[in-house]
């Protein structure tokens, strides 16, 4: 006789913080110390308030792996997201669900195919060297808005086959406050406020897409912006305007964002573990050329491990939401559909339990002797996992290691050990001070005093 009796569940404990508010405050300053402070009150499973939304923080690999993976189809990622990022980055490919994502993924995986990655690497290289010249000794030369530049440059240059030119400033700072706009507690676009200024600068950023549009559907050529323009659905219609600008505006924000932090947070643990800035420096110098070529990537081992865990320590996206979109369970916690859940790879990344001296900066933990990271596939996610995994991942690893090679080759730099540098962990994670570091050239020919 079949048992037809609802399974006993257990109960999902409640920390909701303060009435309204929640835990906004805790989460903002700190995703980590929150979710582990959550997580030492009442276990992996928790019942909790964030920015507004109630929510259910799912944490460790496991969970990571059942939200992520969703092989039962449980979650919806346009659930999840859309409250963050639906007015800013509408129809933003992290925040689709099937069909639509499926199909739109897969015109847009072209762009980060090995034939693109070894001409972006070609093109990218005399604009790296270019924008280096510029870079000159200080006592307090600011990392972050020199590489966010940068990485903008490089981004606009490769995926729209364009200069930016007299508008980078402008796109830039349109960005800075898009993004910002993501976690505005006041989600209505009311002056002076995040969201309107979130607002304001999508419209510049939509301003200058549709400037292009006529020039892109005019001619094909082989930057992606063209491509998106010429690209046709199942039944062979184009994507409409509004389409390729939506994409072209997240492409090219996930594309320097996401780097800029990444590259960010490498300067700061090389500058304060001097012996591994060398180590890396002596691999970059061992090739005996200026700049990396797509086959030099894989035998870039130290700076690949290095990359790996500034990102295990620093993960651009700190927290991944997701909506459950049908009844389910994980380990015995009843999920009904309509929760908001969130997994956590900075918590997950510093794990005592999975991690040997979890904040402590490491990079051989990847190495093949150690594999720290390969004790469970979803224990180590800064690119998130499944079927929305980062499709620019094989990107960001090779812009890293293309820029990283120029600068080491280049510069050093140090930073005092008494600084510890302020973070800001959401939306994308960056310092708050932008990170000042002593600049100093590193060949005996171009030496040279910090002002």
């Amino acid at each position: 006789m079949t048992d037809t009796r609802t399974p006993a569940y257990r109960p999902i404990p409640s920390d909701m913080g303060i009435p309204f508010i929640g835990y906004a405050k805790e989460f903002m300053q700190d995703p980590m110390v929150f979710a582990t402070t959550l997580e030492r009150r009442n276990g992996p499973v928790i019942h909790t308030q964030i920015m507004g939304q109630k929510a259910v923080v799912l944490l460790g690999p496991d969970a990571n792996q059942f939200v992520l993976q969703d092989r039962e189809g449980n979650f919806s990622s346009f659930g999840g997201w859309d409250y963050y990022i639906g007015q800013v980055f509408p129809g933003a490919i992290m925040s689709m669900d099937d069909p639509d994502h499926r199909f739109q993924r897969r015109i847009m995986q072209q762009a980060f195919k090995k034939p693109a990655l070894m001409a972006y690497i070609a093109a990218m290289n005399p604009r790296i060297e270019e924008r280096l010249s510029h870079w000159r000794p200080r006592s307090d030369y600011k990392i972050f808005p020199g590489i966010k530049k940068l990485t903008l440059d490089l981004a606009t240059s490769i995926f729209l086959g364009e200069e930016i030119g007299p508008d980078a400033e402008r796109m830039n700072q349109a960005f800075i406050e898009t993004v910002d706009a993501a976690l505005a507690y006041i989600r209505k676009p009311v002056p002076p406020f995040n969201m309107w200024k979130g607002m304001r600068s999508r419209a510049v950023l939509e301003d200058y897409f549709y400037r292009l549009l006529p020039k892109k559907r005019a001619t094909e050529t082989p930057d992606f912006f063209s491509q998106f323009c010429h690209a046709t659905d199942e039944d062979g219609a184009r994507f409409t305007d509004k389409q390729v600008v939506d994409h072209m505006i997240f492409l090219l924000m996930a594309a320097h964002d996401t780097t800029t932090s990444t590259l960010t947070t490498m300067f700061y643990a090389l500058g304060k573990h001097p012996e591994w800035q060398e180590r890396l420096r002596k691999e970059s110098l061992s090739f005996g050329k200026p700049r990396l070529e797509y086959e030099d990537l894989e035998k870039m081992e130290s700076l690949g491990w290095a990359m790996k865990e500034a990102l295990r320590l620093y993960p651009p996206l700190t927290s991944i939401p997701r909506r459950v979109s049908r009844d389910c369970s994980f380990n015995g916690y009843f999920l009904k559909k309509g929760t908001l859940v969130g997994v956590y790879p900075i918590h997950t990344h510093r794990m005592p339990s999975l991690w040997t001296c979890p904040e402590t900066f490491d990079p051989l933990r990847f190495s093949p002797e150690r594999n720290e990271h390969k004790q469970h596939m979803f224990q180590w996610i800064p690119f998130g996992g499944g079927a929305h995994m980062c499709l620019g991942q094989h990107f960001a690893d090779l812009q890293v290691k293309a820029i990283m090679h120029q600068i080491l080759q280049q510069y050093r730099w140090s930073i005092p050990a008494s600084y510890t540098m302020p973070y800001q962990h959401v939306p994308i994670a960056k310092p708050k001070d932008g990170l000042p570091v002593r600049l100093e050239y590193v060949a005996k020919d171009r030496q040279a005093t910090p002002a």
